[in-house]
């Protein structure tokens, strides 16, 4: 596991259809395969949250850790397309809009996703090739 802390790690709602197909898309704009992800129900998500304040079971906010630093919410997904580099960087210009507005679209969004994109039963499982990348 020390070696993977080296790495961006995303936490995420592992039964969330919308924060599953984000979490692909990055996986697919990961050309380097720079990222690790762990979804917020997971005993990795409890053991490395544990000690930050953060609470994996509160599932409202993506989780980006990253060089010691957590970023939650809108900040996660900024931080997280500047970290993937390339068309994904250019992103990155929203983080000039107030964390107060950003955030407020991101929990209206956070707050209805279930309705709108719906939910899994499970977690995602990943595939073979895929599942080094998963903590």
């Amino acid at each position: 596991m020390n070696m993977e802390m080296n790495h961006p790690i995303l936490f995420f709602d592992g039964v969330c259809n919308l924060c599953n197909t984000s979490i692909q898309r990055v996986i697919k704009a990961d050309k380097k395969g720079v990222f690790r992800f762990a979804s917020l129900q997971s005993e990795t998500a409890k053991e490395l949250l544990a000690d930050s304040g953060l609470n994996p079971t509160e599932l409202k906010s993506v989780i980006l850790l990253h060089q010691d630093r957590f970023y939650t919410r809108s900040n996660a997904v900024l931080e997280s397309v500047r970290l993937l580099g390339g068309a994904w960087s250019l992103l990155y210009i929203f983080i000039i809009v107030p964390p107060f507005i950003r955030n407020a679209i991101y929990d209206w969004i956070a707050r209805n996703r279930y309705r709108w994109f719906g939910k899994k039963d499970a977690c995602m499982i990943p595939s073979p090739e895929l599942k080094s990348r998963f903590l």
